[in-house]
């Protein structure tokens, strides 16, 4: 809603810049045109000169020629009344008839003569005038010239800049339409959004109501049955009864304090600005600070709207402390709210700063009133403020009254009843809405005031800069204000309900019931806390099946790969065994091959010896090697004959019974002992590895298991969203284009029906100033 208003706003304003300009561009066209005509007259006036001159030159070329011929004639004629005169001389005795009639000639001559003398000075005369009055002429012509050109070249310049300034403002109007354009479709977005929340919103609301008629129908038949006293009806009796924490007041007391906050902002940004821009104008307008000193009553009046700041800031502090104030776990009614007497405080202060500003608001419109240049129209103008300025002074200690009657609660118990905090209530929207209208008025007059003096003469740059700034200010003045009384209309309905109240009374809530029930709330809290972690959290329905699911299959899988691990022990064991069989014969050989060794090295040693000893004694030595062959002889056929059985606690062995063989049965009997226990030992070890990594894998499967289950799930839920993406997609395209087709039919509309406006405006004022020239004839008559 705020950014609709704010929209508005913007494009009324927009609307009337852009009137404005429309109706300079048709004066300027206008003039434009006129010295368009002026300069075209202007040229064929001077080609007419021009022709006027050209002719005269002729006629003086004529004239000359003329003269030229007259003065050779004269010549002759002089030459020949030489002649005649000398030939007169001579011929005097002759007779008289000749003489005569030579006088007579003679006379003609020099009457004939004088007339030429006359008429070429005559002549010369009328020449030298006509050159005189050309070159003054052409001089004058040349000056008008040089005039023509530098106006036009002027006009040219202020239609150069009208332009530029025209296309700059079309361009910045084309970027806030398109802002404005992506603003509205954003808007939209949200606002249908907004609307499919409510929907669902209203859905989840009625499950919910018929879900608590059901609770409600069953808690008061249990109720009914079970309790069969009941002293809520007894006032009594219940001094002491708490009514129960409400967590959706609390967060509606949030919502709507800030919401509030924000507007109080804007309110107090244009406050500031607006006694700002009061105060540059009051050292502007009647008298310049500048250039010449203000008087005493303008003095006084800009040092108290210098000290505006000191008013208007607190204001926003103690209501940003009021919202901070209020919170989830907290309870919000007026008899807790502490923060509003200060807030209360803060807007009696700035009241009594309004009330003493006032005469002085007056005063310096009465002394604009006074100025030699102030016209009738501006004097009414100024006599509407006057009243505007003592409404809204008047609104604004309305409002005091009801926020000091809206605080009062929190300073003294049992101040106000239920009824009259609704009717302070219901009377605060009204006074909201009186200083929206008020506000309104005043910056209307304003603008009324504004064009007027754009009028006047003496208007400077600077004065029409801060009009301007403290027409914005006035106009977010405006829009604030409006916003603050809509929120408030639209919120009272929550300001007016009794969030907290005893239950069977209609008494207000005190700051004991509500520290009561502050430690409650905790109580409950906390219980219910030790109640969860004490429980053990159950596990939904669709987990525990999705659950079941992967247990099968890894259930499955597992019985499968414990099939394969134990195939795979089996062979793996039998190899084992088979190793072992041929690590045994390979230790067996090894130590049969070491004796074998010693007992070749022991007959080396003896055969060495037997021949040293036959050397010594040759038939002893040949009865001995008689004796070991016989002893060789009768070895094999020994161990051929006989064979023994020896048992261990690793197997059975089969040996033949040797010298050799009857001492090493132990050792050998150790060396199998310990490989088989170093084999076991590993064995084990990798069987402890082999069964870890079955149960990693295990845990791998299960995981990559449930991973494609949710994977497949949001495979689903994304295709679904995108097929919702692209149907909200083209139906936003198709409000789009509708949306953009309205808007330019409403474009279109208002700028014929501002073309109509400005078209009728340009008439009036024509007939007027036509009206006025008639009545100033008539006076002057």
């Amino acid at each position: 809603m705020a950014n609709v208003t704010d929209l508005q706003t913007k494009y009324s304003k927009l609307a009337q810049e852009y009137s404005k300009l429309r109706a300079q561009n048709q004066v300027l066209k206008k003039g434009v045109v006129d010295e368009q005509a002026n300069s075209a007259s202007f040229k064929e006036q001077l080609k007419q000169r021009d022709q006027s001159l050209r002719k005269q030159e002729q006629e003086m070329d004529s004239l000359s020629f003329r003269n030229q011929q007259l003065a050779k004639r004269v010549e002759l004629l002089q030459e020949e009344l030489a002649v005649s005169e000398a030939k007169g001389k001579k011929g005097k005795s002759k007779a008289d008839s000749p003489s005569q009639h030579g006088l007579e000639t003679q006379c003609v001559f020099d009457e004939d003569l004088q007339k030429k003398i006359e008429e070429n000075e005559r002549l010369h005369i009328q020449f030298y005038e006509a050159g005189e009055q050309h070159s003054r002429q052409e001089s004058e012509l040349k000056a008008r010239l040089q005039e023509l050109e530098k106006d036009s070249e002027q006009h040219q310049a202020v239609v150069g800049g009208l332009t530029t300034k025209y296309m700059d403002t079309i361009e910045r109007l084309q970027s806030d339409k398109a802002r404005l354009e992506i603003k509205s479709q954003t808007l939209e977005r949200e606002a249908k959004e907004c609307r499919m929340r409510t929907e669902e919103c209203q859905q989840q609301l009625r499950l919910s109501q018929s879900e608590l008629n059901r609770q409600v129908k069953q808690s008061s038949s249990v109720i009914q049955e079970k309790v069969p006293f009941n002293d809520t009806k007894l006032i009594g009796y219940n001094s002491l009864n708490v009514p129960p924490h409400n967590r959706r007041h609390q967060l509606k007391a949030r919502d709507v304090a800030g919401q509030a906050l924000s507007f109080i902002q804007d309110l107090v940004a244009a406050l500031l600005n607006f006694h700002s821009y009061t105060e540059q104008r009051v050292h502007i307008y009647p008298l310049d600070s500048s250039i010449e000193p203000i008087s005493p009553l303008n003095q006084k009046f800009s040092q108290y709207l210098h000290e505006n700041a000191a008013y208007v800031r607190p204001l926003e502090d103690s209501f940003l402390h009021l919202h901070q104030s209020i919170t989830e776990d907290t309870v919000t009614v007026l008899e807790t709210v502490v923060k509003l007497k200060s807030f209360a405080d803060h807007f009696s202060s700035y009241t009594h700063f309004l009330q003493k500003i006032l005469p002085y608001q007056l005063k310096s419109l009465e002394e604009e009133c006074d100025t030699p240049l102030c016209t009738a129209a501006l004097t009414a103008k100024n006599q509407e403020l006057q009243s505007d300025m003592k409404r809204v002074t008047s609104v604004f200690e309305k409002m005091q009254s009801y926020i000091n009657l809206l605080a009062l609660p929190s300073v003294r118990q049992d101040a106000m009843p239920q009824s009259s905090t609704s009717a302070v209530f219901t009377q605060l929207a009204a006074c909201l809405h009186s200083l929206h209208d008020a506000i309104k008025d005043m910056s209307k007059h304003y603008n009324q005031k504004a064009s007027l003096e754009q009028e006047l003469p003496t208007i400077t740059q600077k004065l029409c800069t801060t009009t301007e700034c403290l027409l914005g200010s006035l106009g977010s003045l405006t829009s604030s204000t409006g916003k603050i009384a809509t929120f408030f209309s639209n919120n009272l309905d929550f300001f007016t309900s009794s969030g907290y109240s005893p239950r069977g009374s209609t008494l207000a809530l005190n700051p004991l019931q509500a520290e009561s029930m502050l430690a409650n709330k905790k109580k409950a809290a906390a219980y219910i806390s030790a109640v969860k972690k004490a429980r053990p959290q159950s596990v939904p329905y669709n987990d525990a099946l999705s659950n079941r699911r992967v247990l099968t299959s890894s259930t499955e899988s597992r019985e499968g790969l414990s099939q394969q691990v134990q195939q795979s022990q089996d062979k793996i064991a039998r190899l084992e065994q088979e190793k072992e069989h041929w690590l045994l014969e390979a230790q067996l050989g090894k130590v049969r091959l070491e004796k074998e060794n010693q007992r070749i090295a022991d007959l080396e040693a003896q055969l060495a010896a037997a021949q040293g000893g036959i050397l010594n004694s040759p038939p002893a030595a040949a009865s001995t090697p008689v004796q070991s062959q016989e002893e060789a002889e009768m070895e094999p056929s020994a161990g051929e004959r006989e064979a023994t059985l020896c048992t261990s606690l690793v197997g059975m062995l089969c040996t033949t019974p040797s010298v050799e063989h009857v001492g090493d049965e132990e050792s050998r009997e150790t060396l199998i002992k310990t490989h088989y226990m170093a084999r076991v030992g590993e064995l084990t070890t990798q069987l402890q590895i082999s069964d870890s990594k079955a149960v990693h894998f295990h845990s791998e499967c299960r995981a990559l298991a449930k991973r494609l289950a949710i994977a497949e799930k949001s495979r689903e839920t994304l295709t679904e969203e995108i097929k919702l993406a692209t149907q909200k997609i083209t139906r936003l395209q198709d409000e789009l284009a509708t949306t953009k087709r309205s808007y330019e039919d409403q474009l279109s509309m208002m700028s014929d029906h501002l073309c109509s406006m400005n078209e009728t405006l340009s008439k009036q004022r024509e007939e007027i100033d036509t009206l006025k020239l008639g009545s100033k004839v008539q006076h002057s008559d």
